[in-house]
């Protein structure tokens, strides 16, 4: 019997067959590992090709002696049918074997900070996460997209976790779907169209009111948390105004996407569809509209400077020159403005929610480097969000 001991948790593997032939051996070797053991136990059922009533019971006993959930994990259809007929998916926390599935060859279809969407047939696609984005993380976002789907957005529905190489993903059902990138690249006549009806989604999306039981996490607690991670790097004064323009941000029980971009949102038959919110979360409409800004607005005027063309293509999923035009009729439909003076009035007037966003991104991706972390606070904290919050306008919508 092969056991591993990391991060707190001793997992046992499971061989071959046990019955009443070598239940108690089992038994004597699983306790003999356990043993001393204060952290999480997991056993690992890859390779155990059956299970009898008498090892079934050696599981129970090591349950019981647990005072908590026993995970058996990587468990073969076969197996699983044994555990679920004896009524034992009930008392252990058993979860089948993740169907592996490859990419080779598939058409790359969008791409985000965690991972990148694949289409592996005519039928469905894939989102493969990024090496290192462990099983916890996707399950989490797959439970934040099934429990935006019952609030009524219109979300891909996914039906299978999966494994690909050392990474894992979450296919979808999507019968010859683009994304909305695809499509302006296919035809950029159709930009006004398509950013519009994007657009429309967007404000549909900010009408739904999830509720308190929705799950769903509070985007301004989010951030609130985020100052107080980093209130050691910055003074007390800075502390305060940041704080407090965080605060002044109304409250809202509104349906957040967290990331919506044209890599994320897919048309199927004339449908928007959405693919990737596992950032959803509730709260003010800005957050939502500071992200398009940072995307259409920021993230192409560091063209030459910290980005190439190449990258910003990749990032936006189309050609870079295309952003504030995108930027235009979505900020134009949504807020049911047209002139460009309006236009921009509204854009300066967002800004410095705009720059909180950036701020929080990008600090927030470096992790415990901290003298990044500190020059960074210099250059965008200090520089750019600070002077922007003294001229910050209330919100009106």
């Amino acid at each position: 019997m092969k056991i591993k001991n990391e991060n707190n948790t001793l997992t046992i593997f499971l061989e071959g067959r046990i019955d009443t032939n070598n239940a108690a051996q089992t038994e004597n070797e699983i306790f003999g590992a356990a043993e001393g053991n204060t952290g999480e136990i997991v056993i690992d059922a890859e390779k155990l090709e059956y299970i009898s009533s008498a090892g079934l019971r050696v599981l129970m006993k090591l349950r019981k002696s647990m005072k908590k959930p026993l995970a058996v994990i990587n468990v073969s259809r076969d197996v699983y049918d044994i555990f679920d007929t004896t009524g034992f998916t009930e008392l252990l926390d058993v979860r089948k074997a993740l169907r592996s599935v490859s990419v080779d060859g598939c058409e790359m279809i969008g791409s985000g900070g965690y991972g990148k969407v694949y289409r592996i047939d005519p039928e469905t696609i894939v989102k493969i996460y990024n090496p290192g984005i462990t099983l916890e993380f996707v399950e989490r976002e797959r439970s934040i997209s099934q429990k935006a789907f019952l609030t009524g957005v219109p979300t891909a529905i996914s039906y299978d976790v999966v494994k690909c190489g050392d990474c894992y993903g979450v296919v979808y059902e999507l019968l010859n779907a683009k994304t909305t990138a695809q499509l302006l690249n296919e035809d950029p006549s159709k930009l006004p169209e398509i950013f519009g009806k994007s657009a429309a989604l967007l404000k549909k999306l900010h009408g739904i009111v999830p509720g308190k039981d929705s799950g769903l996490p509070d985007k301004k607690s989010k951030l609130l948390e985020w100052v107080d991670s980093i209130a050691g790097l910055i003074t007390k004064d800075e502390y305060e105004k940041l704080k407090g323009f965080i605060c002044s941000i109304p409250d809202r029980d509104t349906f957040l996407h967290g990331d919506y971009n044209a890599k994320n949102v897919m048309v199927h038959d004339g449908e928007f569809i959405l693919i990737d919110i596992g950032d959803a979360a509730v709260g003010h409409p800005v957050f939502d509209i500071a992200g398009l800004m940072l995307a259409y607005i920021i993230l192409p005027a560091s063209r030459g400077g910290t980005r190439s063309d190449e990258e910003l293509e990749r990032l936006l999923g189309f050609d870079f020159g295309y952003a504030q035009k995108v930027w235009g009729v979505m900020c134009g439909t949504y807020f049911g403005v047209q002139s460009p003076e309006e236009i921009g009035a509204i854009t300066q007037k967002l800004m410095p929610y705009c720059i909180l966003m950036m701020t929080f991104h990008s600090l927030s991706i470096l992790g415990d480097d901290i003298e990044t972390k500190k020059s960074r606070i210099d250059i965008i904290l200090r520089q750019r969000l600070l002077p922007a919050i003294e001229n910050v306008q209330p919100l009106d919508f």
